[in-house]
């Protein structure tokens, strides 16, 4: 796992948080910054994800040579 994969998905935790709390108290604001703050956890989580791929497959590709 790399740091991109882990403060994507605390970001996407965060947000998970933010938006409950907004619904139990009514704010609206609330909800919607802990949507964001999902979304670009999510982003940032696959971000990292993809870059995981590439090393294991160029590790990958290395260890055939």
């Amino acid at each position: 796992m790399n740091k991109d994969q882990v403060a994507g998905r605390v970001e996407e935790a965060k947000g998970k948080i933010k938006e409950a709390a907004g619904k139990v108290t009514g704010s609206e604001k609330l909800k919607e910054q802990g949507a964001a703050d999902q979304a670009s956890g999510k982003v940032q989580a696959t971000y990292g994800d993809t870059k995981e791929k590439v090393k294991d497959t160029i590790k990958s590709g290395a260890d055939k040579l």
